[in-house]
């Protein structure tokens, strides 16, 4: 398998193409909340420091994974101003920000992903060494914290 796919240095993966597309008809964000110029998926993003400044509208957030709970934490925030925040996330189930965030909230809905994402990056598939898309080697799931004006 690549060392790309096991690297938890990558925190540039994208979020494939289809699957923003998909949330967004259902969401229609405002705010890509965990971006950089290259990555974006909306008109309006932050590139840094997005735990310390205020988040408006429908976010979509896929951060860098290797800071995930601190994203969740900050979702939860965000959900407590009236924000809907929409994350996509490994499926780890067995940690303190998964139960302590999401796990049986009655502010949370959680949608476990089948199958292994293909994560993009420069909107092109990471690929295995054969030159085939890569799959993560993790499963993932799409997190809501559904806000008031949604």
């Amino acid at each position: 398998m690549d060392r790309i796919v096991f690297s938890h240095n990558k925190d540039s993966w994208e979020t494939p193409q289809w699957l923003f597309e998909e949330l967004d008809k259902e969401f229609h964000f405002d705010l890509d909340a965990a971006a950089s110029d290259k990555n974006h998926k909306c008109k309006y993003y932050i590139k840094e420091d997005s735990l310390n400044v205020p988040w408006w509208g429908n976010v979509f957030v896929n951060s860098p994974y290797s800071q995930w709970q601190k994203f969740v934490k900050k979702a939860f925030e965000e959900w407590c101003n009236g924000i809907t925040v929409v994350m996509l996330l490994p499926a780890r189930t067995d940690t303190k920000a998964f139960h302590r965030y999401i796990y049986k909230k009655p502010y949370s809905i959680v949608r476990f992903l089948e199958g292994r994402l293909k994560f993009e990056i420069d909107g092109k598939p990471v690929l295995d060494k054969h030159g085939r898309p890569q799959p993560a080697p993790f499963p993932s799931m799409v997190v809501i914290f559904k806000g008031k004006q949604t």
